[in-house]
C-alpha cells in the first residue's frame, strides 16, 4: 500500500483508514498488538508524527486502545465501530450522491433500484 500526499484526504487519515479496513478484512483481531507509529512511518515511508496522528484518531474513536509502555491494540467492538461510522458516514454519503445524480439524469426510483439490485448481482458492481 501506497498513500498519496496529493491527494485532498491527509495521510494520516488514509493511515487510519486503511487500518479500518485491516481490521474489517481480519487480519487485526480483537486485543491483537497494532503496529508502532515506527512501523508503520517505516512501512509507508512517512514521518512518525504522521503516523502517530492516524492511530491516535483511531484511539479517540475507541477502535484502538493503548496499554502504556506495551503500544496500541485492536478494541473488543472495534469492527463494529467502524461498520457503524462507515454505514453512517460514507455509505449514506454515497448514497446520497447517488440520488441525486439520479435526480439530474431523470432515473426513476424504479430504474435506480434496479441498477441497484443488479450491482450487487454482479460481484464487480458493474452496472451496464
Amino acid at each position: 500500500m501506497k498513500f498519496d500526499g496529493n491527494q485532498s484526504i491527509p495521510i494520516y487519515i488514509q493511515i487510519a483508514e486503511w487500518l479500518e479496513t485491516e481490521i474489517l478484512r481480519g487480519n487485526h483481531k480483537q486485543d491483537e498488538k497494532i503496529y508502532s507509529q515506527y512501523q508503520l512511518a517505516d512501512m509507508f515511508n512517512i514521518n512518525p508524527a504522521t503516523a502517530a496522528k492516524g492511530l491516535n484518531i483511531l484511539a479517540d474513536e475507541e477502535i484502538l486502545y493503548k496499554k502504556r509502555g506495551l503500544g496500541m491494540f485492536v478494541a473488543k467492538e472495534a469492527e463494529q465501530i467502524i461498520l457503524t461510522k462507515r454505514k453512517n458516514q460514507i455509505l449514506k454519503k454515497l448514497v446520497n450522491d447517488l440520488v441525486i445524480e439520479a435526480e439530474r439524469l431523470h432515473v426513476s426510483e424504479a430504474e435506480l433500484l434496479k441498477m441497484i439490485k443488479l450491482a450487487i448481482k454482479n460481484d464487480e458492481g458493474d452496472v451496464e
